[in-house]
Order: C-alpha cells, then structure tokens, then sequence
C-alpha cells in the first residue's frame, strides 16, 4: 500500500496520472471513477518537502535558508516557481464597513485596538 502521496510521486516519476478508486478507511465505501490528484500532490515530491518545511517553518524564509542551506533570492525564486505551478487561491477584499468616529475610540479605549490601527480605521 502507498502511504503518501510523495511515495505516489517517486513511484510515477512525476508522469501525470488518475485516481479511479477512492475507499474511505473508517466506512469501507469505495468510490469508482476518475479522479485528478490535489494540486499539491501532482507536484514533485522535492516541491513538496520544499512546501511541507515552508508551512513548518510558519512560512520563514530566514528558516528556510537555514533548512536548505540556500539564499534568500533562492528561497523566493523556489516559491515563485512554486506558485507559478499551483493555480493560487485569490482574495477580494472585505467591503469596508462604515465605523463611526467615537466607535473607534471606544475600541481603543478598551484596548482592543492600536493607536496605529484607530488612525488607519479614521483615514
């Protein structure tokens, strides 16, 4: 049996290939059909050490340096690159909300909030 999806990797030498049969360990159902692999498994199994110790590191690059005993341009060149394979989650801003003057404040006051962060919420 193949433990993890790097094993999977090393296995198919990166060659692109289908999932047809998925069993859920704890109910025994298995599902037929053809499944493309999560993004981040179809990736090389060096890309993905090189992500797993980037999250690890909680996404330090001064970490990461010390861990493969690279630069800081490379680190960021390999997350370039990284990102450049991966389609990349987007975000849209929250609509602004509206905060009165005297709510802002008032959450300073109580200290739930920065001096830095009344001024930027007042701008």
């Amino acid at each position: 049996m193949i433990r993890d999806w790097a094993e999977l990797t090393r296995l198919t030498g990166g060659a692109e290939i289908v999932v047809e049969r998925v069993k859920l360990v704890e109910s025994g159902i298995a599902i037929e059909g053809e499944f493309a692999l999560p993004p981040l498994a179809q990736l090389e199994a060096d890309d993905q050490v090189f992500i797993m110790a980037f999250i690890g590191a909680h996404g330090s690059i001064k970490d990461m340096e010390k861990y493969f005993g690279i630069s800081y341009p490379t680190v960021k060149n390999r997350l370039d690159k990284l990102a450049g394979k991966l389609k990349m989650v987007e975000f849209e801003a929250p609509p602004a909300i509206k905060v009165s003057r005297e709510d802002v404040l008032s959450l300073l006051e109580r200290g739930e909030i920065t001096a830095d962060e009344a001024i930027r919420r007042l701008s």
